[in-house]
């Protein structure tokens, strides 16, 4: 099994591309910097593209076109269909019958809204810990069961792009897709002997849907303008706030219809993976000169799928050190040089018979600028010692909140400053409440939601759901524990100095993170199965309460 915890200085010598980047032990090319003149222009596309986004959403009197129609009526019918027919059901075990098939129908109408409305249907279900079970389970249904666009169709956008015939660059090419999702499709393919001398060996090509960035710009002015009219009609807390989520979907979408930026980004993080001694991790290698806007063509690689556990482990892989390298892994990328894997789930990961973790789809990808990177450190930091202020003032400067914000108004305002309240003591409409209003009070400072904090926190999400897989008996004490100590001895000196603590040495306590947990700081050690049982026990109490008080509250007004 690969160690993760593999330093910089015990990292083996490579050769070729190894010493660039993460990459397999052998690929069906060389990538180099040079020959990929497709990453002369990607700073200028990523400007663009984040330039074009406040027009996108910015409120209109009414998006032109009918497009604002056909959406309007199927959420209106989705909705309407769920207020008439399943708002009464109740709950079946741990299923909440009306969520369920709230989110049937959401799920029914993206799919037939199309690309736009089936990629936000995929965000969601990647989600898990964000968004309710019911929601995530029925939007999982959206990855990879999109209708394929025909043969004729992808060979003319591929023919189009590289400018030449298919057969003139590929020996072979998958008629039928091995995936079909809303943005692109995926084809085996084999290059032809010219582009490759020698190598014969399966590749993938990634096809974008010909219509899709035409379509996608209509629908984030539709969703800006219907946006406002949704606040409160959809009895989901994640979705509480519609404006919110829009702006975060466009800024996270927008990048996806390029895909030299993703190219681009599977090259930051396979050389960021190489930099850090990173040796648990393996990117597939975009060709470095078969990228274009709509065709990127990469390697193939393979592996078990993450949630088989019986087959990684007759493989004899580590399941605990799986756990530990996503962890370590998005962590240390995100601190140490601002870029990180931004849509971690089990669709994008594949453990390999060597252990190795193998990384795909990096469309979704974190960036922080030099600034945001301290901000998150510091809010990291501060979460580890109870700083509330800290924290707050590192979410100011991550751009949730403007520059010249009065933290300490803010801090007042929103009751920061007086004893937390125990969620657990909640019913659940009294939680709802107090959401709403710390949101509300947010979004009165001008508060949004930065891109990059909502995929690092949808990450951990993942994390937690891998770790209640792959390595339920974990110590999660001792796991927290490890990766503190890894940091401080690989990294420590770094992140002291530029937190003002040079010369400090780098503590490990776990008084808050038992406090989050809400376990007595005198307890030595519990597994995730341990927390789920007691997070099992807090929602039956809160579900409980919610029963006894029906007819009260936040989702009264959908009941009746």
């Amino acid at each position: 099994m690969t160690d993760v915890a593999n330093s910089s200085a015990d990292t083996p010598e490579y050769k070729g591309d190894l010493a660039l980047a993460a990459f397999s032990d052998e690929g069906p090319w060389q990538v180099t910097l040079d020959d990929a003149r497709w990453r002369d222009r990607v700073d200028t596309i990523r400007s663009t593209v984040e330039r074009q986004i406040p027009g996108l959403i910015k409120p209109t009197k009414v998006p032109a076109g009918g497009r604002l129609f056909e959406v309007a009526g199927r959420l209106g019918k989705a909705i309407g269909l769920w207020y008439v027919v399943g708002r009464r059901k109740g709950r079946v075990g741990d299923v909440n019958k009306s969520t369920a098939d709230l989110s049937l129908r959401l799920r029914e109408a993206a799919e037939v809204l199309g690309p736009t409305y089936i990629k936000l249907g995929q965000i969601i279900s990647s989600g898990q810990g964000i968004f309710p079970t019911e929601l995530v389970d029925e939007f999982i249904k959206c990855r990879d069961q999109v209708p394929a666009e025909s043969f004729e169709t992808v060979k003319a956008v591929v023919e189009s792009d590289l400018g030449q015939p298919l057969n003139a660059v590929f020996k072979e090419f998958d008629r039928t897709p091995l995936a079909a999702a809303s943005i692109a499709q995926v084809h085996r393919a084999v290059l032809a002997d010219h582009i490759s001398p020698g190598g014969g060996k399966e590749i993938v090509v990634k096809v974008q849907r010909p219509t899709v960035s035409e379509l996608v710009h209509q629908d984030l002015k539709v969703m800006a303008w219907l946006a406002p009219f949704l606040i409160g009609r959809i009895p989901v807390t994640a979705l509480a706030n519609p404006p919110a989520l829009v702006e975060v979907f466009a800024e996270t979408i927008a990048e996806e219809l390029d895909f030299r930026l993703e190219a681009d980004n599977m090259l930051d993080v396979a050389m960021s993976l190489r930099q850090l001694g990173q040796t648990a991790y393996v990117i597939p290698r975009p060709h470095p000169t078969l990228v274009t806007r709509r065709v990127l063509v990469m390697e193939r690689l393979s592996g078990f799928s993450f949630d088989d556990v019986s087959g990684i482990e007759a493989a004899g892989v580590n399941t605990h050190e799986i756990v530990r390298t996503s962890m370590i892994g998005f962590l240390e990328g995100a601190m140490i040089h601002g870029v990180f894997h931004g849509d971690l789930h089990g669709g994008n990961l594949f453990v390999q018979p060597d252990g190795r973790t193998a990384l795909f789809d990096f469309g979704i990808t974190g960036r922080l600028s030099e600034k945001k990177r301290q901000a998150f450190l510091r809010l990291l930091m501060s979460g580890m010692i109870s700083d509330v202020k800290g924290q707050l003032a590192a979410i100011r400067d991550l751009g949730a909140l403007p520059p010249d914000t009065d933290l300490d108004v803010v801090f007042s305002d929103l009751g920061l400053d007086q004893a937390p309240l125990d969620p657990t003591a909640l019913t659940p409409d009294e939680l709802i409440v107090e959401l709403q209003k710390f949101v509300k009070q947010l979004l009165g400072y001008g508060a949004n939601l930065p891109k990059e904090l909502m995929l690092f926190v949808k990450n951990l999400m993942f994390v937690d759901a891998a770790i209640g897989t792959l390595a339920p008996d974990l110590d999660l004490f001792g796991e927290v524990t490890h990766i503190a100590t890894y940091f401080a001895q690989n990294h420590g000196q770094q992140l002291a100095s530029e937190m003002g603590q040079a010369g400090q040495k780098i503590e490990v306590d776990l008084t808050s993170f038992k406090d989050s947990l809400g376990v007595d700081r005198s307890t030595e050690s519990v597994t995730y199965n341990e927390l789920r049982a007691r997070r099992e026990l807090i929602q039956k109490r809160m579900s409980d309460h919610h029963d006894e008080r029906s007819n009260t509250g936040f989702f009264s007004r959908f009941r009746r």
